[in-house]
């Protein structure tokens, strides 16, 4: 299918900011894929794909969508791609329904294949209980949930997806995910995922771009990226209640939570290292023991040398 966007060297700097927003960053986006755009908050992700819309005007650079400059029309963005912010402040006055029925017309709908499209989404989202109240009236996950069915109005090719599934509770975020791809396989459309959820991503982008400090850091197929770790593993420990950490985990590992640490070993090592830890510890003070197969945020935290969720930069 080809490119749907080229992004080249584009960067965006804002006034008495100490480093740019988005730093030289070159991306070739494949028609009919599924793009995860990862990284922590703050890291760069929404700045690129608001000047990937249009919305934002790039320092220096080009970006360009079916071969037309976005920078220098940015008015053609919209025509083709349905674009999901995280913030929307606009339509709350609206009831649930009409938010997805103006943006089917906005995008050129007919209304009453407008009207018919949003009863559709409305049933397969059981949302009909709130579908004729206003948008004010309703829960934080409702109302994020009629702005993520409104970007799946009027079909557009290629649909930029930003966090479209925080807040949302966990049935219906499974059917998001189930549509997202349904819409991919069958019908094509390019999805451009941003997200810092890289867990929960993992498993349905073709693949990956890792976003830190305004820059790509790493690009490539999950397996691809996975692969740089080789024959490592990830073991992750949970001591009991009122174990203390010992110096020798506490230097090796990474603290996740609470009484839990990770760290990361040959996946031949494996037994060696939890007979040390058995050893040191005793085994009475070991509430969990895991090995788990390297993943998206273990490869984050290899290629930027920080934890996942490390506060990033604006």
């Amino acid at each position: 299918m080809g490119a749907v966007y080229v992004l080249k060297d584009v960067t965006k700097r804002y006034d008495k900011a100490d480093h740019p927003a988005n730093d030289r960053v070159n991306l070739e986006v494949e028609g009919g894929g599924i793009l995860g755009v990862f990284g922590p908050n703050g890291a760069g992700k929404t700045t690129m794909v608001r000047q990937m819309m249009g919305l934002l005007k790039p320092t220096a650079g080009d970006i360009e969508l079916f071969g037309r400059s976005i920078v220098r029309h940015p008015e053609f963005a919209p025509t083709k791609v349905a674009y999901f912010s995280q913030r929307v402040m606009a339509l709350r006055v609206f009831t649930f329904r009409e938010v997805l029925v103006h943006t089917g017309v906005h995008r050129g709908q007919k209304e009453t294949t407008a009207r018919k499209q949003a009863a559709d989404l409305i049933d397969t989202f059981d949302c009909g209980y709130c579908a004729d109240r206003v948008l004010y009236s309703l829960s934080g996950g409702e109302q994020k949930l009629a702005f993520v069915l409104a970007a799946f109005m009027a079909d557009k090719s290629v649909m930029v997806l930003d966090e479209p599934t925080n807040d949302l509770d966990p049935r219906r975020r499974a059917r998001a995910w189930e549509y997202m791809l349904n819409r991919n396989r069958k019908d094509g459309v390019t999805i451009i995922l941003v997200t810092h959820n890289v867990l929960e991503a993992d498993s349905v982008v073709d693949r990956v771009v890792i976003i830190d400090r305004g820059a790509i850091q790493a690009g490539g197929t999950p397996g691809e990226l996975k692969a740089r770790f080789g024959g490592q593993a990830r073991v992750d420990l949970t001591l009991k209640p009122g174990v203390a950490v010992p110096a020798g985990l506490s230097s090796r590992a990474r603290h996740v939570h609470g009484q839990t640490w990770s760290l990361r070993a040959p996946a031949a090592a494996v037994g060696q290292v939890f007979n040390e830890l058995v050893d040191s510890l005793g085994l009475p003070a070991i509430d969990d023991f895991r090995v788990l197969t390297p993943t998206l945020e273990d490869v984050y935290v290899e290629v930027t040398g920080r934890a996942w969720d490390d506060k990033g930069v604006a």
